[in-house]
């Protein structure tokens, strides 16, 4: 089981496991597998050893869910055929598999599916050293050249997650070739995250304008999710596991009883006065 925020590499470094160990590998996500059928096809088309991976696990339907108890533990799936009277179990032998599931919400797992796994990892935020390492690499992949300190300028805006740090070395290529430059210097990453929106701690037009909402309207706080986000038009899911984790992280906002609750940090960055 491997969970953390969206965006760490929870899928790639399943397929990197499946490539270590030399094995084919099923991709496929919680939502998508609707009824059990889908999750019977699934599992008797695996070779033996190969490695089932679904993503938003937490999202998969009870029964469906239980079906993958014995399939776990037992190599099996017990499938019922037919209707009213006539019906029948039937146990369908499986291939030894590896299953590896990824969620953003650990929580939201049931404790019959997650005491099921061998291993639970959880996946943290990159330090700014990791994420200078995987900007080099990708602006190599994408062939494009990036000065040292263009890096350093990404690598502290990208909210310490590889999934941004991609997606703002694609649009800093995109200013470049406008441009008609052959690099990524400092000066036009500096020019394409302000166009952006993107501050130089990795806050975007959202995060401002969440923390903005909750000094203005709300005085800082306490503040329900809910009104959160119907002030700022957001659905609450989003500001949850998207938004809140990095201002938590980063010490902008804060979870009581009462509510949420914006930091003197916050209002310094904002450069509002901060009133106890």
């Amino acid at each position: 089981m491997l969970y953390g925020p969206p965006g760490l590499g929870k899928t790639t470094l399943a397929n990197i496991i499946a490539r270590e160990m030399g094995v084919n590998i099923k991709t496929t996500s919680g939502p998508a597998i609707e009824k059990q059928g889908d999750l019977a096809s699934i599992l008797s088309n695996l070779e033996e050893g190969d490695i089932l991976f679904i993503d938003e696990i937490h999202r998969i339907k009870t029964q469906i869910e239980e079906m993958l108890y014995s399939a776990m533990e037992d190599y099996a799936l017990d499938i019922i055929i037919g209707k009213g009277p006539a019906a029948r179990s039937m146990r369908l032998e499986l291939p030894k598999f590896t299953l590896i599931g990824a969620t953003t919400k650990a929580g939201s797992l049931s404790s019959p599916l997650r005491d099921r796994f061998g291993h639970i990892y959880k996946l943290e935020f990159y330090s700014e050293a990791e994420m200078e390492q995987i900007i080099q690499r990708s602006a190599h992949l994408l062939e494009v050249k990036i000065e040292s300190n263009a890096i350093q300028e990404v690598a502290k805006s990208c909210r310490k997650t590889p999934r941004i740090a991609n997606r703002i070395l694609k649009r800093l290529r995109d200013f470049a070739q406008v441009q008609s430059k052959s690099d990524i210097s400092l000066d036009i990453a500096l020019h394409g995250l302000k166009t952006i929106g993107i501050d130089p701690i990795g806050l975007d037009r959202t995060d401002r304008e969440i923390l903005a909402v909750m000094i203005q309207k709300f005085n800082g706080g306490p503040v329900g999710l809910k009104a959160i986000a119907a002030a700022t038009a957001e659905e609450s899911e989003t500001i949850e596991d998207f938004y809140e984790p990095y201002l938590m992280q980063i010490g902008f906002l804060d979870r009581t009883s009462r509510g949420r609750v914006v930091t003197r940090q916050a209002y310094q960055h904002l450069e509002i006065e901060f009133n106890d």
